[in-house]
């Protein structure tokens, strides 16, 4: 017999071939058990409040939630959002903590969005582009500064990326893609359109089916399900079924934040670099291309998804809508998955052929230019020093709204004046019991005089308390906005400071 010679394992190879073993998915929920964790920890770290929409939400919830129907005529008010309103409600079952319940439930949504862009990637172009999508994502300050702050448009983001994903499991799915697009409806009227692009897609191969027109019927009420609510909220709380819409072209106009057609376009590059920067928009026109000829029939719902976003946009802003940067998030995060492709494409290619190493090669220069782009702008400093100062304004005025002699002149007289409209949320929600009616903003007593009507002005003469951001607030856009009238931050003949402190100064002529 001939001798033979048993050779043990390095530990190191064995572990490493264990670690090979595990399958993507099991690495994949250690993962999203990492960013949960760690955004948790970001959640406790940061404190911070909502920002203007949200607290909105959350004070119309707690109308609801008192019986009482909101009101969606306050001045330059922004646009009701359904969805968000229901949210807020449960929100304000808990007082006061309500509103970083709001928080934390942007940037539960958040999570929500790298789970999603994950699996999104993994289903049409493999493992690596899906890890690439995450973490591209995880990198987008942008993305997690909204969150941090409450902003509503990362729900919206969510929703739409999972129900791409559940059409990308299985074309032509139906009820459950219309049911979240109709969650994401009810956030914003943008998906709307993509649920009446869906229903005409699930209904078109079925006109031969039988069934086809009870389907087509069960779908077309899936899909109206958001358009239909809003309208019903909107006639039961102002009587106008068209209210959402016509107040927000009108405030749009109001705060210059329309534009023609060009330019609504040119801001698409302008939005897109400041989302998601400059090597990552890069990366995805390269992607687009490499990804249609790798995998041409994947592609599609990724692609046609891009598309409707990056349209409804346009028309939006072209019909008179706010053209605002989180507005273009969708098509932005998108584009992250596209970007991932020219990053991680290669691994769909034969291992070891030439065009897999070139490729390799330009993802490894893309990488290097996107870090040393990052290196060189990114500020980690800057954004937690804005994070600072959303929770420190919000807490200043908490505490001078709740020092005594301040509490003391609003029993006596109960009109609370505000600089302009953006601190009008954060102090109805401080002051809990203080009417909606008496907090009210100089600038628009000062723009009701220039229509001939002096009624608010008179009011605040008479006798109450006005609040003027000091320092830093001053600067800050969220408190006091360049656009301003700078006569709204002088003390009026009459009033005496009652309170000072970093960010507030406290005046009343009670």
């Amino acid at each position: 017999m001939e001798s033979a010679t048993l050779t043990r394992s390095a530990p190191g190879s064995i572990r490493l071939a264990r670690l090979r073993a595990v399958q993507p998915t099991t690495w994949a929920k250690i993962a999203l058990a990492a960013i949960c964790l760690l955004a948790l920890v970001g959640y406790f770290a940061l404190p911070t409040y909502p920002t203007y929409d949200s607290f909105y939400a959350l004070l119309w919830g707690r109308d609801l939630l008192h019986l009482h129907l909101p009101d969606f005529r306050v001045y330059r008010g922004p646009t009701e959002h359904p969805l968000a309103i229901a949210f807020g409600m449960v929100c304000s079952i808990f007082g006061q903590g309500g509103a970083r319940l709001m928080v934390l439930g942007s940037i539960a949504s958040f999570v929500a969005v790298v789970a999603g862009i994950y699996r999104l990637g993994r289903l049409c172009f493999g493992p690596v582009v899906g890890l690439l999508a995450g973490l591209l994502l995880l990198s987008r300050f942008f993305d997690e500064n909204l969150a941090a702050q409450g902003y509503l448009d990362i729900s919206y983001v969510a929703l739409i990326v999972w129900a791409i994903v559940l059409e990308v499991e299985r074309p032509r799915r139906g009820a459950p893609v219309l049911l979240v697009l109709a969650a994401a409806g009810l956030l914003r009227p943008d998906a709307w359109v993509l649920s009446g692009v869906y229903w005409l897609w699930c209904t078109w191969r079925a006109q031969g089916d039988q069934r086809s027109a009870g389907t087509r019927l069960k779908y077309l009420a899936l899909a109206a399900i958001a358009p239909v609510v809003w309208v019903f909220v909107d006639t039961i709380v102002t009587g106008n079924p068209l209210y959402s819409l016509n107040s927000t072209a009108g405030l749009a106009q109001e705060l210059g934040r329309t534009q023609g057609f060009a330019s609504v376009v040119g801001s698409v590059w302008t939005f897109g670099v400041r989302i998601d920067k400059l090597p990552v928009i890069i990366g995805a026109l390269a992607g687009l291309p490499l990804a249609i000829w790798l995998t041409p029939r994947r592609v599609r719902t990724p692609l046609a998804a891009l598309a409707l976003l990056l349209g409804v946009f346009i028309l939006e802003g072209a019909a008179g809508a706010s053209v605002i940067d989180r507005y273009l998030m969708g098509a932005a995060t998108m584009l992250l998955l596209f970007c991932a492709v020219a990053l991680g494409g290669w691994s769909m290619l034969r291992p070891g052929s030439m065009l897999r190493r070139a490729w390799m090669l330009g993802a490894a220069a893309l990488l290097a230019y996107g870090v040393a782009s990052a290196a060189t702008t990114l500020s980690l400093s800057s954004l937690k020093t804005t994070l600072a100062y959303h929770e420190d304004f919000h807490e200043g005025l908490a505490l001078a709204l709740d020092n005594p002699a301040v509490k003391a002149e609003l029993r006596r007289c109960p009109l609370l004046s505000l600089p302009n409209n953006k601190l009008i949320p954060d102090a109805r929600w401080i002051l809990d019991s203080v009417g909606q009616h008496d907090i009210v903003a100089r600038s628009q007593a000062r723009a009701d005089v220039a229509k001939r009507s002096h009624t608010l002005e008179r009011r605040i003469l008479r006798g109450s308390v006005a609040v003027y951001p000091l320092g830093s607030a001053v600067f800050f856009e969220a408190i006091v906005d360049v656009g301003d009238d700078p006569r709204d931050q002088i003390p009026l003949a009459g009033f005496r400071r009652i309170y000072t402190s970093r960010y507030y100064a406290v005046y009343a002529n009670c």
